[in-house]
């Protein structure tokens, strides 16, 4: 399968069970196992999560951008000669090449009548599924001692952290800011010290009076398709300076006050005991201080959780930074946000608190309004990152492979020093065109959102077979982009796509302070959800998420069949039992099974069969030689 090779080269999941019946077509020996993301287990109890002294020796190895992707280097003298370290490289002509086959499917009529069978059969297998088994599922759930809904694990797979907290606490935090230290000193304008009364008063305004109303961060149906009001809602009462100084890790405080607040909605997934939550932080690559300012903000304001994995998003604002002159070229942004990271891997005793954060850093994000149309279509023929020096933004499929083919080399990179891998989880799919899609189809281990699946059957049955995780998130749809009555989460659970529920932003989508909580009672009154759903979702939610596979496997309970571990998750430790979803979850593994045996069967699926699945087909230099 075309996925196949990028997901395994960047160490991104690839499902055992289509790997194993589209396996015949190529000699691979390789164990399933090795292509897997690894993640950093969490310390121990007696283990300081903070503790600096244990980072592996310097490398000195050498790194360069060339194109848009950085090479390394064993030293001087192979820098001269341009002999890079022994890495794959990958190669933007094989990348447009398969993009192009891609595009070609699902275009294709055949191909599209096709898929559009295979899915409603999928749908209405899941329907007799349920009623034939409907009354065997409840006995089960109800047969399970001391596990219900309520104390099932489960992970918020996309939420952002400048709204980790909804309204309600965001209000709370601000009035005791300004009750307890109102004389303090947080911010400094043309070198005069500013108190926090001072920024109040400058803003004409009282905490004692705000109310969530006036605070007004809550989206609503002045929102919809407009992501620019939606994008103020961050800032609290429309004021920018509260925005940085309450929601930022980069100002005159150091970000202390968004860290207590992101530290109180740990302590609140900690006490709950069951839920998980993945915040994305920002880095822009204005600059590459970002890196080492912000995991000093992380280390000396202690935030680490372990009910958290962090993951970095990079907004595609590249038009903005460099019409204020902040950016000299594309390729500049693509060597502040990964360069530090070349650095802190191959010489992290000069890195340390570095090295250290990014043992928690568990994936990428590429997060801005999918809307935005692009004039500039993306090939082999367009300018490389370091001459795209216009005030046009690049479009989405360029954003998405240079970030994936920096992620690539910098993961083949830690896997050979021992170190954490990183996966690639951008926005996609939730407006614009649906080659963005075809782009996170090659580049992404999982997505947000991916709601124009729904118009493309092809890409819907091809996400299908590779069940890529899609984290949708029901409530923000809503107010951007879709009803929450047209949303397909309900029919891509049904049809067996690999789907969860997440929050995006609770301060501006939610209302309790359980919110991930909120989007699961929410879905289940909507579509009727039965609780084996909830469970189902919930579950993956677990394999989805960048938490480390030790810590999956006390998640996830080991008590499938060896007969039915051949699963649609691609991990060594996939057992499927959830809180007695084990019917269900047999019902969809078979029913994967069967779909790829279907695309085995000669003469059947032809064109979609050679089109998808081009084992000869080199895709990197390395492969190339």
């Amino acid at each position: 399968m075309i996925r196949e090779k990028y997901a395994r080269l960047a160490y991104h999941r690839f499902p055992r069970t289509t790997a194993q019946y589209l396996g015949h077509r190529r000699v691979d020996t390789t164990p399933p196992e090795e292509g897997l993301p690894d993640f950093h287990p969490p310390p121990l109890p007696q283990e300081d999560p903070y503790c600096l002294d244990n980072a592996p020796p310097n490398l000195g190895y050498l790194v360069r951008m060339q194109g848009g992707i950085l090479f390394v280097y064993d030293n001087k003298k192979m820098l001269e000669h341009q002999e890079p370290h022994s890495l794959p490289y990958p190669d933007l002509e094989t990348y447009t090449v398969d993009m192009s086959h891609i595009l070609a499917l699902i275009t294709d009529g055949p191909t599209k009548t096709y898929c559009h069978r295979r899915l409603n059969f999928l749908e209405s297998k899941f329907s007799l599924h349920e009623m034939l088994n409907e009354m065997s599922e409840f006995k089960e759930l109800k047969s399970n001692p001391h596990r219900d809904f309520y104390n099932v694990r489960k992970v918020d797979t996309h939420i952002h952290a400048a709204a980790c907290m909804n309204q309600k606490h965001l209000l709370r935090f601000i009035k005791h800011t300004y009750q307890t230290e109102p004389d303090r000193t947080v911010a400094e304008k043309r070198g005069r010290k500013i108190t926090l009364r001072q920024v109040f008063d400058s803003l004409h305004m009282d905490p004692y009076d705000l109310t969530v109303d006036s605070l007004d961060v809550h989206a609503g149906r002045q929102t919809f398709h407009r992501f620019d009001k939606f994008n103020s809602k961050y800032n609290p009462v429309g004021a920018s300076e509260l925005r940085d100084l309450y929601l930022k890790t980069e100002n005159y405080l150091g970000g202390e006050y968004f860290a207590r607040m992101v530290k109180e909605v740990a302590r609140e997934l900690e006490e709950s005991k069951y839920q998980y939550s993945e915040p994305r932080l920002s880095i822009y690559g204005r600059s590459p201080e970002e890196w080492p300012n912000l995991a000093r903000w992380f280390i000396q304001h202690k935030v680490y959780s372990p009910n958290m994995r962090w993951i970095i998003q990079v907004p595609r604002i590249y038009d903005i930074f460099r019409a204020k002159k902040l950016l000299p070229s594309f390729g500049k942004m693509l060597e502040n946000i990964f360069l530090p990271l070349f650095e802190a891997t191959i010489n992290p005793q000069d890195h340390q608190e570095l090295h250290l954060f990014l043992k928690y850093v568990t994936g990428f994000d590429s997060v801005d309004d999918e809307s935005k149309h692009s004039d500039h279509m993306f090939s082999d023929k367009s300018p490389s990152p370091d001459i795209w020096t216009s005030e046009q933004n690049p479009p989405y499929s360029y954003y998405l492979y240079y970030m994936y083919a920096n992620i690539m080399v910098l993961n083949n990179l830690r896997r050979e020093r021992g170190l954490s891998t990183f996966l690639f989880r951008p926005h996609c799919g939730e407006a614009g065109s649906i080659t963005h899609l075809v782009s996170a189809f090659l580049t992404a281990d999982n997505i947000s959102h991916g709601l124009l699946l729904k118009k493309s059957p092809v890409l819907q049955y091809l996400y299908y077979l590779a069940q890529i995780p899609i984290a949708m998130s029901p409530l923000s749809n809503n107010s951007l982009f879709l009803e929450y009555s047209k949303n397909p989460l309900r029919e891509f659970l049904h049809k067996g796509l690999h789907v969860s529920l997440s929050t995006d932003d609770p301060m501006q989508f939610h209302y309790t302070k359980e919110a991930l909580m909120e989007e699961y009672a929410i879905a289940a009154q909507v579509w009727k959800l039965s609780t084996c759903d909830l469970c189902e979702i919930a579950r993956n939610s677990v394999l989805q998420s960048g938490l480390s596979h030790q810590v999956q496997a006390v998640m996830v309970l080991p008590s499938i069949p060896p007969s039915l571990q051949h699963m649609c998750s691609g991990r060594p430790l996939q057992a499927r039992h959830f809180l007695g979803a084990e019917i269900s979850e047999d019902n969809k593994q078979g029913v994967c099974h069967t779909e790829t045996q279907v695309l085995e069967k000669p003469g059947e699926t032809p064109e979609f069969s050679r089109l998808l699945f081009d084992p000869f087909r080199p895709l990197f230099k390395r492969d190339l030689l």
